[in-house]
């Protein structure tokens, strides 16, 4: 059947037998071919810019590395001019006596080829020191993360329903605390009163207690791995060591997520479609968990990509005050001895993690809301 327009064209209508003349869509794998090209070229430009920057100010503002070299035999020079010799030397050795333009060209041509360099303080490959390290990182972050949204969730949402309530007050002063004190502080106070006053925590010596050794490595994290090698004393001795360390990330983590909740949740509460929903009769957990908490969820998952990438890059000054052999306490170590090759592949895995999060973040946000179009 032939239907005739205003403009005298004639659109075929369904028939019996199907769709024949249906219009067709347009076809949208073409722009989104363009816009994901888009998207890894800003990536790389992101991951690039960032390693240029760590190059430069490692080279220009950090002091030299050599004393790490020179530093055990400094007082064996007879005069300045052996030691500045000596130095020389060194510096040839490590390839800093170069102008930086020659440097900075080495160090890409060792990127394109997944060389990330040497140490300079332990002389093994930073890679190897990184994926070695990695693992602690990961366990710490993993605990931490899941006490820090967990606590922040479940208080942001019943400050919400009880607002203006004790509960509520309370909600806010833990959120203003957490975000006031800075974490380093926190393990701080809590490694004194724990460790050094109550003698109840075990001290800042790592992953496991001095003289114990770690279970046969299957996933990396020592508690899982003692609980499935049947390890159960090892697997015990592993969580007391996280304990404190996990309460200090999980509280900075769980204040921001908890002020966010509640924020969202207070403003969906007074929308019309829960006030909709109450007077049908829906149930208080299904308006409060499936309508209220499900429609703030966005600002929540733009804070959670960033606490990711900060759990995950490593906590420098929390790792270090518990000794934790991390990603970030090696960058602190780094940071301390000058080593350049261990600090610009910290900054790269770091940059890399941020990216591939927030492009995740990108996708995740489709899902949550699908009138958004990456």
């Amino acid at each position: 059947m032939i239907v005739a327009t205003p403009g005298d064209a004639a659109l075929p209508l369904a028939s019996e037998g199907g769709v024949r003349g249906a219009v067709r869509r347009p076809h949208r794998l073409g722009p989104r071919l363009a816009n994901l090209g888009r998207h890894l070229a800003g990536s790389v430009a992101v991951v690039l810019t960032v390693i240029t920057i760590t190059f430069l100010v490692t080279r220009v503002f950090a002091p030299n590395p050599t004393a790490l070299f020179l530093s055990p035999a400094g007082n064996g020079f007879v005069s300045a001019a052996a030691a500045a010799v000596e130095k020389t030397k060194v510096e040839a050795s490590l390839g800093l006596g170069k102008p930086l333009v020659v440097q900075y060209y080495r160090f890409i041509d060792q990127l394109v080829h997944a060389n990330l360099g040497n140490s300079f303080e332990s002389g093994r490959p930073v890679t190897s020191e990184l994926l070695q390290r990695l693992p602690a990182t990961a366990e710490l972050a993993v605990y931490a993360l899941v006490l820090g949204v967990s606590l922040g969730i479940v208080v942001g949402v019943i400050a919400a329903v009880k607002r203006d309530g004790i509960v509520d007050h309370l909600a806010r002063l833990f959120t203003v605390a957490g975000l006031s004190l800075p974490q380093f502080w926190l393990g701080l106070m809590l490694l004194w009163l724990f460790f050094t006053k109550l003698g109840i925590a075990p001290g800042p010596v790592g992953r496991l207690p001095i003289g114990v050794s770690p279970p046969p490595r299957i996933t990396g994290f020592y508690v899982v791995d003692g609980v499935l090698g049947g390890d159960w004393s090892t697997a015990l001795d592993a969580a007391k060591q996280l304990v404190l360390p996990v309460v200090t990330l999980g509280v900075g983590l769980a204040t921001p997520i908890c002020k966010i909740v509640r924020s969202s949740m207070v403003e969906a509460l007074n929308s019309d479609y829960v006030r909709t929903a109450a007077a049908m009769g829906f149930g208080r957990r299904r308006i409060y968990l499936v309508y209220a908490l499900k429609n703030g969820l966005l600002p929540v998952v733009t804070v959670l990509a960033g606490i990711i990438g900060y759990t995950f890059a490593g906590s420098i000054l929390v790792e270090g005050i518990f000794g934790w052999p991390g990603v970030g306490n090696y960058a602190f170590e780094a940071i301390q001895n000058s080593d350049f090759p261990a600090i610009q592949g910290f900054v790269l895995y770091a940059a890399i993690l941020y990216v591939v999060i927030y492009e995740l973040l990108d996708f995740v946000y489709t899902l949550i809301d699908p009138r958004i179009r990456i």
